[in-house]
């Protein structure tokens, strides 16, 4: 018997809008998964050859790297923070859309947008080095895994890079959005050796790649009779 695939999937706001994408791909978790009181991280399949494991964002894209799990969906903030080698994401999902964003007080007593060192808050230290270098800044990053708002009120740090959706967050504690650095959708990821050496994670693939063609010409349709 062959053994179980494991697919990791993110705790958060991507999963409510996964797992219908799932499910229309043959990813079908045990009803103990729709449990909110299970705290369980490892949860069995419809499909006896699959397990589904819940983890944090960050950690889908380890375990999927480093073939403790050979699929699973995040965003594609993560993917790009990491840019892990052996990690491949060959489908768009076309779900979970927000963006990476850099904010400041919206009073704007913080460091000159000249200075050429600036102190960042985020969870994001590598995308954000990146943005700054690209613009000549050196970006001292502060490393916090929530709460990135309260940074500059207390004194941590001038701006704050963190994901954006609607802003609301943002004007409810005072920050205002002063520039993009990513647009993010959630992506199918598999580990590139499982790839090429099991034939069950290439057929996943191409039932996720067949669901979002049919979603996009779904919605291109609607689109065109809307235009008409």
């Amino acid at each position: 018997m062959a053994s179980q695939l494991t697919f990791a999937v993110p705790k958060g706001r991507i999963l409510d809008e996964a797992l219908p994408v799932m499910a229309r791909a043959g990813v079908v978790p045990e009803d103990a998964f729709h449990d909110k009181s299970n705290r369980a991280l490892s949860f069995a399949c419809q499909s006896d050859d699959m397990r589904l494991i819940r983890v944090r964002a960050f950690d889908v894209a380890t375990f999927v790297a480093h073939g403790a799990a050979q699929l699973g969906i995040v965003g594609s903030d993560v993917i790009e923070e990491f840019d892990y080698s052996d990690l491949y994401a060959p489908v768009d999902l076309d779900i979970g859309h927000c963006r990476l964003s850099v904010a400041e007080p919206a009073s704007g007593t913080v460091e000159s947008a000249s200075a050429s060192h600036l102190r960042v808050a985020t969870k994001y230290p590598n995308l954000t080095r990146r943005h700054f270098e690209r613009l000549g800044i050196q970006a001292e990053c502060v490393k916090l895994n929530g709460a990135m708002e309260l940074a500059p009120s207390l004194g941590l740090a001038g701006r704050i890079v963190d994901l954006v959706s609607t802003g609301q967050t943002l004007k409810d504690n005072g920050l205002v959005e002063t520039s993009r650095i990513l647009d993010i959708s959630a992506r199918l990821i598999v580990n590139r050796a499982a790839l090429k050496t099991d034939p069950r994670v290439a057929a996943l693939v191409e039932a996720f790649r067949q669901d979002a063609e049919a979603r996009s010409s779904s919605a291109s349709g609607s689109a065109d009779k809307d235009a008409a």
